[in-house]
């Protein structure tokens, strides 16, 4: 039996840093508050690039792994050399790739990342054409405790009807990381049906301002910008535990009790692409050993600053120890 099972995608993350890009505050544009620019038909260079695994169920599966937690992983793969190099990553990193399927004739999922070495901040370029075959079968995650659902694509609404059923029928708890870009996107509603089928939801500020945004219509500029407003509305669609991160101004949770803030552990950070994956990871290693919420908190932050200091995902994920010293 497993104690997770990350659903989702998996893929190959390259990075390119770059100091050639201009930041911009768009602070009217609330789902988008910062833009960086480039010039059209400009050639830049790049003094050297980075690999990584990606994939935001790839991401937490090797996190809790690291946490000493059995988790496997459940994706859809190409089958390429890319692919080959994919699950040697996840095994690599202790996690279970027996639930990793190879899609024939396809290319494994891949993400350009464009990192502004002023900040660490990122720009992410995915190409998302392999877990868009994924299709749940229900009898490979029932011998789970818990189901970290993150990045579905392809018919992503009909798997998550399958996730949700299982994990009715076998007293799985859920955690629930939806995409921007496919899931709030593509369909807000349905990601709001299912907010109240979780144990825990994640989301970025800009994810949760657009899903309170369009629960809550009465809310005005300064609600939607206020985090406490923010994740209590998040709490009354029903989630029973509520999580949202800002990047270095921090995280906030709220389970209905107790409202916390925990402000980002200040260090270097090279790039951010894995933060939010490794405070989930973090965050839901804690819970799952019985951590009160300011713990869990502090776990998904400490995970996530060790991580930010190196490229990708992966390197600078902690254990269990690491955390506690």
């Amino acid at each position: 039996m497993y104690e997770f099972i990350c659903i989702g995608s998996a893929c190959k993350d390259v990075f390119f840093p770059t100091s050639e890009g201009k930041v911009i505050d768009t602070p009217e544009d609330l789902a988008a508050q910062k833009k960086i620019e480039f010039e059209l038909g400009a050639k830049y260079k790049i003094e050297t690039r980075y690999e990584a695994l990606g994939g935001c169920a790839a991401n937490v599966a090797c996190g809790l792994s690291k946490l000493g937690i059995k988790t496997a992983c459940y994706s859809h793969i190409g089958d390429d050399y890319i692919s080959d190099w994919i699950k040697k990553e996840l095994e690599t990193s202790g996690v279970d790739a027996e639930l990793i399927i190879r899609e024939k004739g396809v290319v494994s999922d891949m993400s350009a990342i464009i990192v502004d070495t002023k900040d660490g901040d990122r720009v992410i370029f995915s190409n998302q054409k392999a877990n868009s075959y994924l299709d749940i079968n229900p009898e490979k995650i029932e011998d789970t405790k818990w189901i970290f659902i993150g990045d579905l694509h392809g018919n992503w609404e009909n798997n998550l009807d399958k996730i949700f059923n299982a994990a009715k029928e076998n007293n799985i708890k859920l955690a629930f990381n939806p995409s921007q870009q496919a899931n709030i996107h593509g369909n807000i509603e349905k990601v709001i049906e299912c907010i109240p089928k979780t144990d825990i939801v994640f989301l970025n500020k800009d994810e949760s301002i657009e899903i309170i945004s369009k629960h809550n219509a009465s809310l005005n500029e300064s609600d939607l910008n206020n985090e406490e407003i923010l994740i209590k509305e998040l709490q009354k669609i029903n989630s029973k535990i509520a999580v949202i991160t800002d990047g270095i101004r921090g995280s906030w949770v709220y389970d209905g009790k107790d409202f916390l803030h925990l402000p980002a552990f200040t260090v270097k950070a090279k790039e951010t692409t894995g933060a939010g994956d490794s405070f989930a990871s973090g965050f839901l290693g804690a819970h799952i050993k019985g951590k009160n919420i300011s713990e869990c908190l502090q776990w998904g932050a400490k995970n996530s600053a060790s991580v930010v200091q190196y490229y990708g995902a992966i390197e600078g994920l902690l254990d269990a120890d690491s955390i506690s010293k």
